[in-house]
């Protein structure tokens, strides 16, 4: 099956129980990495739920998200992109075309603009 993946960009502060150890920068950027669910499949709609214009719709909640799954203080995220291969993408535009009702959108190019804006890199 054909692979594609949600980049982001995320600030992160570590914070040390221990008053005799710090860190310098005290904060640093890394990469996070989300696998995108199969279209039509469970996940599939995470595009529609979190992405708004090719930005994050609600950071805050996403990074409260991170903070759980890591035990890391998130300072600040970014969409960056989505990486997918061309055949996922084709997956991805015909399974939006049978759900266009899901995206209040009158064509899969509305649906792909509205939400992921220009930050698809097909690779």
């Amino acid at each position: 099956m054909s692979h594609a993946r949600y980049v982001f960009e995320i600030r992160v502060r570590p914070e040390s129980a221990r008053d005799d150890l710090t860190l310098s920068p005290a904060e640093m950027s890394v990469k996070l990495y989300k696998d995108a669910a199969q279209p039509g499949e469970d996940g599939w709609l995470f595009f529609r739920d979190y992405l708004w214009r090719g930005n994050l719709n609600d950071a805050t909640a996403f990074t409260r998200d991170l903070e759980n799954a890591f035990s890391l203080r998130v300072v600040g995220v970014e969409f960056k992109g989505l990486q997918t291969s061309t055949a996922y993408l084709d997956a991805l535009k015909d399974e939006i075309h049978g759900h266009l009702d899901l995206f209040n959108a009158d064509s899969v190019d509305e649906v792909v603009s509205k939400y992921l804006g220009s930050s698809i890199q097909v690779t």
